[in-house]
């Protein structure tokens, strides 16, 4: 296994410092890297390191997933609970790589198998790049967590921002200097035999 796979953690515990946008656009490139339907970049990135912009993408997506843990017929005190707590931990990370898709460089299709399997693409390519971005974090000795809030939210977490009506988030990315006093949780072991078959003969075999 290479080592670097083996070192990249999702971690949420930073030191206070903030990352030099240089080192951010680095990432940036590294995602961009990622393998893409018919060689295109239907993705767009957005950084998010200033207090304003966190706050109001914290409060928008949380007041979303207030609503809808509403729904779920939660009692408003773990609510309250729940949506501070994600809020805080976004305004703490000092900053935020937002990945969107957009359809530039897909096909367009006239029936909606066909378009949501081109969707569907797209969306594997993100998380090829996301996976990407923090590798490169992990290389640069920084601490990263994938957030799978956008995804829920596309529109408020856009309409937050005030970003193009075409771009859809879909990935957030925390990023920082790891605290040092974190201490990630012990992996456990791949059961690969479970997780994993070979195919012979239009039959699965172990």
């Amino acid at each position: 296994m290479p080592d670097l796979l083996e070192a990249r953690r999702s971690i949420r515990a930073f030191r206070s410092e903030p990352v030099a946008r240089e080192l951010l656009d680095t990432l940036v490139e590294a995602a961009c890297l990622a393998p893409a339907p018919h060689h295109s970049r239907p993705w767009r990135w957005v950084i998010v390191d200033s207090d304003n912009a966190k706050r109001a993408l914290g409060s928008d997506m949380g007041e979303h997933w207030r609503a809808d843990l509403r729904k779920d017929e939660i009692g408003e005190d773990r609510i309250d609970e729940l949506v501070t707590a994600s809020s805080e931990r976004l305004s703490r990370a000092p900053a935020l790589i937002l990945g969107c898709l957009t359809w530039d460089g897909l096909d367009r299709y006239p029936d909606a198998d066909r378009q949501r399997a081109e969707w569907g693409m797209a969306l594997l390519s993100l998380g090829a790049a996301v996976e990407n971005l923090m590798l490169a974090a992990t290389h640069a000795g920084l601490a990263s967590c994938w957030v799978a809030a956008p995804i829920f939210c596309p529109e408020t977490a856009r309409d937050a921002l005030e970003l193009p009506s075409e771009w859809l988030p879909h990935a957030l990315v925390l990023v920082g200097h790891p605290d040092p006093d974190y201490v990630p949780r012990e992996r456990p072991p791949i059961p690969l035999d479970d997780l994993r078959r070979f195919a012979e003969n239009g039959f699965s075999a172990r």
